[in-house]
């Protein structure tokens, strides 16, 4: 059985309710966040203060979750003319539901979408994909291309 590399662990402050510590947690083994915080409180209520303890160390020992370095660049060339057609937001938009990743859970405490949801996520992001590889045809296939190269070859 092959075991799968967690990275790092870390405090996932946009997601915690006090420090993210809980979330971090949650991250790291890919549980649900809820599950995390009801081990901790039913802990603390059962009699293991010590996890007050080990929270708080936590707190201050875990780095926060760095922040994502921005989306990839998409390729020069085609895409970057058909830009010029599109509006900014619209394209923001389809820049995040193609990055974006979806994890189905097979099991209640696993971190990831129910699969019925999964699909419609998926089905949108392949709308999304479908619309913008039409305007990058739609380009390609005009006269302003056919320009635009035969400029460029000179």
């Amino acid at each position: 059985m092959t075991r799968k590399c967690r990275g790092e662990l870390y405090r996932n402050t946009s997601q915690g309710k006090l420090a993210g510590v809980c979330a971090g947690i949650a991250d790291y083994f890919g549980w649900e966040t809820w599950l995390v915080r009801i081990l901790v409180v039913s802990g603390v209520l059962l009699g293991m203060g010590w996890f007050v303890v080990i929270y708080i160390a936590a707190w201050f020992i875990l780095d926060k979750k760095p922040a994502n370095a921005g989306h990839s660049k998409f390729k020069q060339g085609v895409h970057e003319q058909s830009q010029s057609s599109r509006q900014a937001s619209g394209q923001q938009e389809a820049e995040d539901i193609t990055q974006e990743s979806i994890k189905v859970k097979s099991r209640i405490w696993q971190a990831g979408e129910p699969p019925k949801q999964a699909f419609h996520d998926i089905r949108r992001k392949f709308q999304t994909l479908e619309r913008e590889l039409q305007t990058i045809e739609r380009y390609v296939t005009s006269p302003e291309f056919t320009v635009s190269r035969e400029i460029n070859k000179l």
